[in-house]
């Protein structure tokens, strides 16, 4: 029964939260290059086998090249991810792994042995089986590597709008009762196409810098020029669609996770007809003060876009932070309850339950389950706690934002280059290019740190906050392999980063063709 009644010590918390953050930061900084990558290949090794050209296999060697590189190490943290649910987060494993261990096994069943299936097609396969199998290897790669992403963001999706379970009191876990429902979820489905056409611009931009970087070196011309028009392509497609699943993604939040959208937009206090802040002197550096500030200093904002992007009306209500705290009335004149109602309600949930499971009273259950929607409020100790960290998820998304904006604007000037002027003569655009990897990571790791930052503390919206989702082990042990997994990733890193240098410097390695045969 003391599953989810332990105390367990603040620097425990601290120290699991922050491990699960390394790894989940360096784990994604391999992932959205594999999904990017995938889809380059895919039409470089398509353009090879419709014109059956040996320049279009040379060039859809040297990406898979680097998308080999790039998955190993992908795969190596991804496993380590994956363990730290069992050693950091026992507790949150027992409520509800019921739920939460099917995508993921499904995920390791099919998706990652497909994709480990045929990636060794692609890379051994050459000259050993028909053009057209190994095509499809290629892309049945990409795909094996899409559809693990999807699993895994339906189970993060879970984790955020929790659907198709009930609780049993019995066995103190939740089980799941719709599995279409937690797969299928409208939340899952907005979170996975935005997730996959934001890595889409990371892998793009990846290939037309190391394109434009051989443009500037004078060399590999026609490889480069190739590999620029399909890439600055798939990338102008992928922000009009990031941009698109991004505004689907906060009508979602928005409705599910209002704490999360108030803590985005600095909205202390909201109301109808509310504006989308462009930028505003939110402290970088401490808590806003939402009880007492009415709004940021130097706000400029889009007249009613927050309503329009919330509530799909130009008039809609928007809650801010004070009014979810405190409760609010909704469009469709429902009310929220107020945070200490919650609580209030959240901790008789818990005594209900622990109540029945001591004396096996058949009342207590009537009780629970009238509560369990706020169960996880019970754990609450201050209300304060419920509101995220304001500056980060004001500015991370800003960033993202910003920098999404940027993307558009840099595939579209690419493209125009490449088919209405010399791209080549133009070195500053050449030398501004190698800036857009970098950016593409900040821009993609930003939209992480909105996602899971703004809906602190829960571990499971609603249902269970990170406090209560720990596993009770010494906080020095989850400290010492924090400092061991840092050292090992950032080698980790560094060795990927050196291997990709020598193998771009290198360039492509171009078959030599019989002209006998052809």
């Amino acid at each position: 029964m003391t599953h989810l009644l332990l105390d367990i010590t603040s620097a425990t918390i601290d120290w699991s939260r922050a491990q699960f953050a390394l790894t989940a930061i360096y784990h994604w900084l391999f992932v959205p290059l594999t999904l990017g990558l995938a889809v380059i290949m895919g039409i470089a090794e398509t353009c090879y086998y419709r014109t059956n050209k040996p320049f279009w296999k040379d060039v859809a060697r040297f990406w898979q090249k680097l998308f080999g590189i790039n998955f190993a190490m992908g795969v190596a943290t991804g496993i380590i991810l994956e363990f730290e649910f069992g050693t950091n987060w026992s507790n949150y494993s027992w409520f509800v792994g019921d739920i939460f261990g099917a995508p993921l096994a499904i995920e390791g069943i099919l998706a990652f042995f497909m994709e480990s299936t045929f990636v060794a097609v692609m890379f051994f396969g050459w000259n050993k089986v028909s053009r057209g199998f190994h095509l499809a290897s290629t892309w049945l790669t990409g795909l094996g590597a899409t559809i693990s992403a999807w699993w895994i963001l339906v189970a993060n999706s879970w984790m955020q709008y929790p659907v198709g379970q009930s609780f049993n009191p019995n066995t103190m876990r939740f089980e799941m009762t719709s599995f279409m429902d937690v797969a299928l979820s409208p939340f899952a489905i907005n979170k996975f196409t935005h997730t996959v056409t934001s890595s889409w611009i990371v892998g793009a931009a990846f290939v037309v810098a190391i394109s434009c970087w051989y443009l500037y070196k004078k060399r590999e011309h026609e490889l480069a020029i190739s590999s620029i028009k399909i890439g600055a392509t798939v990338g102008l497609v992928a922000t009009l669609l990031a941009a698109m699943t991004g505004d689907n993604s906060a009508y979602k939040v928005a409705q599910v996770q209002p704490m999360k959208l108030a803590a985005m937009e600095a909205l202390y206090n909201g109301g109808e007809s509310e504006g989308l802040t462009v930028i505003a002197a939110v402290n970088p550096f401490k808590q806003a003060d939402f009880e007492k500030e009415k709004e940021p200093a130097m706000r400029i904002a889009f007249p009613n876009a927050l309503s329009f992007l919330a509530t799909r009306s130009m008039n809609g209500y928007v809650p801010g932070v004070n009014d979810i705290l405190n409760g609010y009335t909704k469009s469709d004149g429902t009310k929220e309850p107020s945070v200490d109602e919650k609580i209030a309600r959240g901790k008789k949930a818990i005594q209900a339950l622990k109540t029945f499971r001591e004396y096996n009273i058949p009342e207590s259950i009537s009780i629970l389950q009238e509560n369990m929607k706020y169960f996880g409020y019970g754990y609450i100790k201050d209300k304060k706690d419920l509101v995220p960290s304001i500056p980060i998820c004001f500015y991370a998304f800003r960033v993202m934002v910003g920098l999404g904006c940027l993307f558009i604007l840099f595939f579209g000037v690419c493209l125009f280059f490449i088919y209405k002027k010399d791209i080549q003569r133009y070195t500053w655009f050449l030398l501004a290019a190698l800036a857009m990897i970098p950016l593409a990571y900040i821009a993609s790791e930003s939209g992480w740190i909105v996602a899971e930052i703004g809906r602190q503390p829960w571990t499971i919206q609603d249902l269970l906050p990170v406090n209560a989702a720990v596993s009770d082990i010494e906080a020095g042990s989850v400290a010492t392999t924090f400092f061991i997994f840092l050292a090992l990733f950032t080698t980790m890193l560094a060795v990927e980063i050196n291997i990709m240098v020598k193998q771009i410097k290198k360039g492509p390695e171009y078959e030599k063709v019989d002209t006998n045969t052809l």
